[in-house]
């Protein structure tokens, strides 16, 4: 739903602005004192792509990026070597979770509060002509319709049965592929796509560790709800925010070489890997 609307909300701007090709190609950043009109172009321009990069990055990927890829696959087989034990946990201890918090993850990570936010941040950035809030909104804009097709297209074609079937003998290693039931598009996890690229994006735009802390914190809300409402396997939400993490960090990348908004310096990127120590998996990032 999201990004219908967000490609039907592009396709009306293109429409009402009665844009020629060579407008289109023109990407020169318009000065602080453009109109709103002229600045919403820009950024929709930007928006556009950053979206054609994201997705054709993968063909100009060099041999760490291999290497990259080749490590999260490791990590994903070695990490659902225990989903079924972490979801029968996770699923035992929700009657203790406070309502409040699975209702916040419900809603944290669904298209329509997704699209409001991210609506209300941009229309802001650009009554306030604030280039670092645009900036902001293009990247997740940018980056949440490539993660949102690529997670669309994987849960159809991977069809992986969801945590709840196990009443119905199920488990995670069966899959219905190219399934349209939604009791089979587990992986990867769609609340998280949506939670990370947000909160991924938005904590890019800050210097204080603890800032960070606190963006990802409340990023985090919507996975690990998910993993105790059952929607989803651990590794359904590794691989969500394993994809969130790379797109938008490739898409920041483009929006920074590109000089397409103001980057005083250089912001210090966060290295994610996958940690193997004894019997415990998990993804460590370090700022």
């Amino acid at each position: 739903m999201i990004i219908k609307t967000l490609f039907t909300a592009a396709l009306l701007c293109l429409f009402t602005a009665k844009l020629s090709g060579q407008q289109l190609l023109d990407t020169q950043k318009p000065s602080d004192s453009a109109s709103i009109g002229t600045l919403a172009l820009y950024d929709l321009k930007q928006s556009i792509r950053g979206i054609g990069y994201s997705f054709t990055r993968p063909l100009h990927w060099k041999k760490k990026d291999f290497t990259t890829l080749g490590t999260f696959v490791v990590g994903t087989l070695a990490l659902s070597t225990i989903d079924d034990e972490s979801s029968a946990l996770f699923v035992k201890n929700e009657r203790h979770v406070p309502n409040l918090f699975m209702d916040a993850g419900t809603e944290f990570g669904s298209p329509q509060v997704y699209f409001i936010a991210n609506a209300a941040l941009y229309g802001t950035g650009l009554i306030m002509k604030n280039e670092k809030l645009r900036k902001t909104s293009v990247l997740i804009i940018s980056s949440s319709i490539t993660t949102g097709v690529i997670q669309s297209i994987a849960k159809t074609a991977i069809g992986r049965a969801r945590p709840r079937n196990v009443a119905n003998g199920l488990n995670s290693r069966d899959f219905e592929f190219w399934s349209d039931k939604p009791e089979f598009h587990s992986f990867p996890s769609g609340h998280t796509v949506l939670s990370v690229t947000m909160a991924h994006a938005v904590a890019k735009q800050f210097n204080n560790t603890w800032s960070k802390i606190g963006v990802y914190s409340l990023g985090s809300v919507a996975p690990i709800s998910r993993l105790f409402a059952g929607a989803h396997w651990l590794t359904d939400v590794g691989a969500a925010t394993f994809l969130s993490i790379v797109v938008v960090d490739a898409v920041d990348n483009f929006l920074f070489k590109t000089n397409a908004y103001d980057y005083p310096k250089r912001k210090k990127q966060i290295s994610w890997n996958f940690s193997f120590s004894g019997n415990k998996v998990g993804l460590v990032g370090t700022f």
